[in-house]
């Protein structure tokens, strides 16, 4: 019984069928060139929304983070001359408001103070015991700080232990 090798010779055909492969990678072309544009278009135009807010009763347990970016000229909230948050501008968070921190330093002061709050309260046990005692995170977000930022900081807070997180937003104006 004789088999063909399709060249004529002794030798066996060593060519792959690249169509199916080509046809695949054409077809994924197509779909990113749709695809991405639509995605990065619709991200660039993501805003937090703004609603209006009650006041809370705040434990004093509570983290609040404020979320803003350096100006045009790289100065940052509370610098003379700081013209507002520039969508370009790198991150700046605000521990309590009042002190800028930097990634680690946001995590290292969270999980400080979480784990003093719960060492108060008689340890992870007796924490559990009374969900209303877990302090909660508070997040403040300039309108203008890239999603980065603010994902940034949840992901620190949240790696630090703390299982709530949740937005404030400024009152806003129905007449305006």
């Amino acid at each position: 019984m004789a088999i063909s090798s399709g060249g004529g010779g002794d030798t066996p055909m060593s060519d792959i069928n690249t169509t199916p492969l080509v046809d695949v990678m054409l077809v994924l072309l197509i779909i990113f060139l749709i695809a991405v544009p639509v995605a990065i278009q619709t991200i660039e135009k993501l805003k937090i929304p703004v609603f209006e807010s009650v006041e809370s009763k705040d434990k004093v347990e509570n983290l609040l983070l404020t979320i803003s970016t350096t100006d045009a000229a790289g100065r940052s909230a509370g610098e003379p001359g700081f013209e507002g948050a520039n969508r370009n501008g790198q991150c700046r968070v605000y521990f309590n408001n009042t002190t800028p921190v930097s990634s680690e330093e946001l995590y290292d002061q969270a999980f400080s103070r979480l784990d003093a709050i719960v060492q108060r309260a008689g340890g992870p046990e007796a924490i559990m015991e009374d969900p209303e005692k877990i302090p909660q995170v508070h997040i403040r977000g300039d309108v203008n700080a890239p999603w980065s930022c603010v994902a940034g900081a949840i992901y620190n807070v949240q790696a630090a232990g703390y299982p709530t997180v949740g937005f404030i937003s400024n009152k806003v104006d129905p007449d305006a």
